[in-house]
């Protein structure tokens, strides 16, 4: 039986759609330790994780069976993708299913804190009547800046559009403008113009503090904060020192240097008992929505890869997906994309005298990624002498498909 593991509570639906495809699926609430993920990914074929789970050279190395991971978020900071490639595993995200709900949950947070009403709630629930327009404003004619315009940056660009805002982004990419939206060409000509600066960049080294103390200083008086990217982008301390002083005027945070690795675990941060800071944790992609769509796409791709050898969508592997000829069993082999692979492979199925109905390959700078049908079945000496051939790191053969 097909066997694959989906953690860290993620949609039924990613169950279901596996289970349909003749997977034996265990679901976790949670993400086991090292220790215990090894034992439970000796017979598994297919890995769902999301942010916490972390797949490293010594998981690969205890997973022979494992032919992908899924990851049902859209970053893939916590696996090791060159140790995946040389392990011949797939590596699948999810790049855009939820960018809507995290541009939604920005807009509202913006809102939130220009109308200043996280401490009129607080009052509310005091007890005390706070009537008083203070402190308060439209998000009509500010200008946001977005630092980090891809797939969230773009979302949130056209929402604020709408509602009257003056956009302006900054990305270390030539990217083409939505909308009136005007580019910046330096992050610090972007903080010193814009009322709202809002984080959607990636967790690279270089995006560490990415926003310290000097870049803080530089943004303008009262202006508002908000980084729902990576936790490691913002130097908090130099935040609460911004925030202490006055010279920003608020800030929203989702994403942490240090999140707990389970729900309802214990959480410390040094901001959690300012007035003008909106915390919220680490929910940015977490809407209904959001995690069904995920779920179900990730767990499509999982499943075409493994039943067809189709990598579209792959974030280490070339993106093939040729229609698999009727009635052929199909050749999957990753290797090193150095020069005769190819030749080589069609030597091994020459000698054997199997005939090629269809091959596709596609490269990259490291790996190179070939789907070969074939009239009839290998036999075992011949895939043998494919997995043994130099610079192999996969080879596996798909059944034949029935019309």
């Amino acid at each position: 039986m097909k066997r694959a593991l989906l953690l860290e509570g993620i949609h039924p639906v990613a169950r279901e759609s596996l289970q349909a495809a003749d997977y034996e699926v265990e679901l976790l609430a949670n993400s086991p330790s090292p220790a215990e993920l090894t034992k439970r990914l000796r017979d598994v074929e297919l890995l769902g994780i999301r942010s916490k789970t972390h797949v490293t050279e010594e998981l690969l190395a205890g997973a022979p069976k494992l032919l992908a991971v899924g990851a049902f978020c859209i970053g893939t900071n916590q696996i090791d993708l060159p140790a995946c490639t040389r392990h011949g595993v797939g590596v699948f995200n999810a790049p855009f299913s939820n960018t809507r709900s995290v541009a939604e949950l920005a807009l509202a947070e913006i809102i939130l804190l220009l109308r200043n009403l996280p401490d009129k709630i607080r009052a509310m629930h005091a007890g005390h009547w706070v009537k008083s327009a203070a402190c308060s404003h439209e998000v009509r004619g500010k200008s946001l800046g977005i630092v980090g315009y891809g797939k969230i940056g773009m979302q949130l660009s056209i929402l604020a559009e709408a509602l009257g805002m003056q956009v302006f982004y900054y990305d270390r990419v030539q990217r083409l403008a939505l909308g009136n939206a005007v580019r910046i060409p330096t992050l610090e000509g972007l903080l010193k113009r814009c009322d709202i600066v809002s984080l959607h960049v990636d967790g690279r080294e270089s995006n560490h503090n990415l926003i310290g103390a000097a870049a803080l200083e530089r943004m303008k008086p009262g202006a508002i904060l908000l980084n729902l990217s990576r936790g490691s982008v913002v130097d908090l301390a130099a935040l609460s020192a911004a925030l202490e002083s006055g010279r920003l005027g608020g800030a929203a945070l989702d994403v942490y240097p240090e999140e707990p690795a389970a729900k309802d675990a214990p959480f410390a941060c040094e901001l959690s008992a300012r007035a003008n800071v909106i915390m919220t944790p680490h929910i940015g992609g977490s809407t209904e929505e959001a995690q069904f769509d995920i779920a179900e796409y990730v767990t499509a791709r999982l499943a075409a890869y493994a039943g067809s050898g189709a990598s579209t969508g792959s974030v280490n592997i070339p993106e093939l997906a040729p229609e698999h000829v009727a009635h052929a069993s199909r050749l999957v082999h990753l290797h090193e994309n150095v020069p005769g692979m190819l030749a080589a492979i069609n030597r091994v199925l020459a000698d054997h005298g199997l005939n090629i109905l269809s091959q596709h390959l596609g490269t990259n700078s490291e790996v190179g990624y070939a789907l070969t049908d074939i009239d009839g079945t290998l036999p075992d000496a011949a895939l043998d002498t494919l997995r043994r051939l130099e610079h192999t790191l996969r080879c596996h053969q798909l059944p034949s498909r029935k019309v």
